[in-house]
């Protein structure tokens, strides 16, 4: 009897992992991961080091320009730019070391530098990011402009920590399973709370494929994000390769 309970419960639980298995996979339709491999998921392993300029410009709102180097298998962000008060900032960390920081890298550095590589690298991190519900809504009128596309919708659930409890990003993506234009839905009371942006000037960094335009509004605000002077390292290689 004991062989045979020990059985039971044996098969109940592979019964629950298939379960939640099934559960996940149809939270994320295949689609999420043909996206994700068109910018660069494969090849992910050989980046060694990323650098960027992350610039917006939001007429009344908000203006900034932050520069990056990101080591994404150390895990350490360099970052130049200002802070609220417009005071120049430089400043070296190591994400797991982020408690001992001051508060202006807590509280300012590390929630931007998570914003800005959302923005670079937001289709590798919808992918990545397994709490998130991944709906695929069929194709949808383009929210800028006419012409449609597959809506793929991102959504973070309310009670998730970090910098994302309750955001949507809505993803309009091609036949190329590049993505055309995006809206992001905030679920927190901070502003902006709704930004429709277009994703264009599409330039290869060594693998990965990135946006390096996107234009539209933030809260009914015209809203300019574009990103430059991006290049990558690969693993065993001192050289960076430019964006082109």
């Amino acid at each position: 009897m004991k062989n045979a309970r020990v059985t039971s419960i044996g098969a109940l639980v592979l019964a629950v992992l298939l379960v939640a298995a099934n559960s996940w996979a149809q939270q994320r339709p295949p689609i999420l991961e043909q996206i994700a491999k068109t910018y660069g998921l494969d090849s992910w392993d050989k980046i060694e080091a990323i650098r960027y300029t992350w610039n917006a410009d939001i007429p009344g709102l908000f203006k900034a320009a932050h520069a990056w180097e990101w080591e994404p298998k150390t895990g350490k962000i360099s970052y130049e730019g200002k802070d609220k008060a417009g005071r120049p900032v430089k400043v070296s960390y190591m994400q797991s070391e982020l408690n001992s920081q001051p508060d202006t890298v807590k509280n300012e550095v590390e929630p931007a530098f998570v914003n800005d590589n959302y923005w670079l690298l937001f289709p590798l991190h919808a992918y990545w990011d397994t709490s998130a519900t991944v709906t695929d809504k069929g194709m949808q009128k383009l929210p800028i402009g006419a012409g449609s596309a597959e809506l793929v919708s991102v959504k973070y659930p309310a009670e998730a920590g970090g910098y994302t409890p309750g955001d949507t990003w809505d993803l309009y993506v091609g036949k190329d399973h590049r993505v055309l234009q995006m809206v992001y839905h905030r679920g927190g009371p901070k502003k902006p709370s709704l930004v429709t942006a277009t994703w264009a000037g599409y330039k290869k960094a060594g693998p990965l494929l990135v946006s390096t335009e996107h234009r539209g509004t933030a809260d009914g605000k015209p809203l300019h994000i574009f990103i430059s002077n991006v290049a990558v390292k690969l693993a065993g290689s001192d050289i960076w390769m430019d964006a082109k």
